[in-house]
């Protein structure tokens, strides 16, 4: 059922974990840019599964597999049909993002770049999305090239379109940076690549949760994902790959479920997607994922999406008025989370305080650091949000800021 108003309170009754207290206050929970909480629906579900249809998949023919091998592929179904792919079989099931990435830089990496080949990320990228890529070039003898940034944390696009012209093999970008907020063009990049005839993949970590994602809009040859960061559990999320890709990719892993026919001799591979999905699969955290994305679509996506960005438009505002407050990632279109930082206070002293206080934020350089060094900081505060989150809980934390600053003076 789709809702006309969003409810908050209704919806935060839903994640039991948001009512409780730490160090005596209650909790505020800003830290969905690395996980988001779970609903009471995809705890139930993937318990359910453990507790009436616990089983190996695709391998035995008694009542139990089969029934857990058609949820499981109902589960991959309902993600197809959540990003818009052409067909199920364009879903690999991953552990998220970060295998999802060195599933691309081993297998695409392996068809596509030779010595000398080039590989385009941008500056803004998660350690995910840059250390495949590099590690994998390292052993090609290739080059990474990297897609400049301002200082308001824009990508600049005429350097972007000078680096395609040396024909680098692949483009692998954020959809959303995770330190910055930075919602980037993607739809355009993914044209201006397809110019030269160049695949992209896109890192969707940041931006399932919150934007409605049509792969065949955006034409991208790739998109990665976690669960974890869209009300899913851990340890499951997903690739999403262009059939002509994915049937031309090698394996990524050995063993079971991905093999067809195997002799000392000779091993053959099974169909895409199984060739990607070598050994059990976490089959509970894929049914969880599937609850979650049936969760996100019980709303409606334009109204959750403006009432986000109506809540990081309130912090901005009111983080605004501290002294010595300097945002990090200041790009016209962002979306989620916001960083600062504030002069002569090390991040790490101000996270500390600030948790004491009961807001739970992130502070560091969340597995961006060349993000850190282009900045000439040691890291950030980041202040994340998802649906859940309310105006009051900004305040608290707008307080608990000015309260730990004044302190660390």
């Amino acid at each position: 059922m789709i809702l006309n108003h969003l409810d908050i309170d209704k919806i935060r009754k839903q994640f039991p974990v948001l009512d409780q207290q730490v160090y005596g206050k209650p909790l505020v929970y800003f830290d969905n840019a690395a996980t988001t909480q779970k609903p009471l629906c995809v705890i139930e579900r993937e318990r359910d599964y453990y507790l009436h249809e616990n089983c190996n998949i695709h391998r035995g023919v008694h009542y139990l597999s089969q029934m857990a091998t058609e949820a499981y592929e109902n589960a991959r179904k309902t993600v197809a049909q959540f990003i818009n792919a052409r067909q199920p079989q364009e879903i690999v099931f991953t552990r998220g993002t970060t295998e999802s990435l060195n599933l691309l830089a081993t297998s695409l990496g392996q068809l596509l770049v030779g010595e000398g080949d080039k590989v385009v990320v941008s500056a803004m990228e998660h350690h995910s999305n840059m250390v495949p890529w590099q590690q994998m070039l390292f052993r090609s003898k290739g080059e990474l090239l990297v897609i400049r940034m301002d200082k308001n944390g824009v990508l600049d696009l005429n350097h972007y379109e000078e680096l395609l012209k040396q024909k680098p093999k692949i483009v692998s970008i954020a959809h959303i940076s995770n330190t910055l907020g930075t919602v980037n063009p993607i739809k355009e990049m993914i044209a201006m690549a397809h110019k030269y005839d160049i695949p992209v993949i896109i890192d969707g970590a940041q931006s399932m949760a919150h934007q409605v994602i049509d792969v065949q809009d955006l034409d991208c040859d790739f998109y990665v994902f976690s669960g974890h960061k869209m009300y899913a559990p851990m340890g499951i999320g997903g690739l999403y790959g262009k059939m002509e890709w994915l049937e031309k990719m090698p394996p990524y892993q050995f063993g079971g479920e991905m093999v067809d026919k195997v002799s000392f001799e000779k091993t053959t591979f099974n169909k895409v997607p199984f060739k990607f999905e070598a050994g059990t699969p976490n089959v509970g955290a894929a049914l969880g994922l599937e609850t979650a994305v049936k969760f996100i679509q019980s709303f409606d996506r334009q109204e959750v999406e403006a009432y986000e960005d109506e809540l990081l438009r309130y912090a901005t505002e009111q983080l605004s008025g501290i002294e010595g407050m300097r945002f990090i990632g200041q790009a016209p279109k962002r979306n989620g989370l916001i960083s600062f930082v504030i002069d002569g206070i090390h991040p790490y002293d101000l996270g500390t305080i600030i948790d004491k206080m009961g807001v739970a934020v992130r502070t560091g350089h969340h597995c961006a650091e060349p993000v850190m060094t282009f900045f000439g900081i040691p890291g950030t505060v980041r202040a994340s949000f998802a649906m859940y989150n309310t105006k009051e809980e900004i305040d608290v934390f707008v307080k608990a800021v000015e309260r730990a600053a004044n302190m660390l003076r």
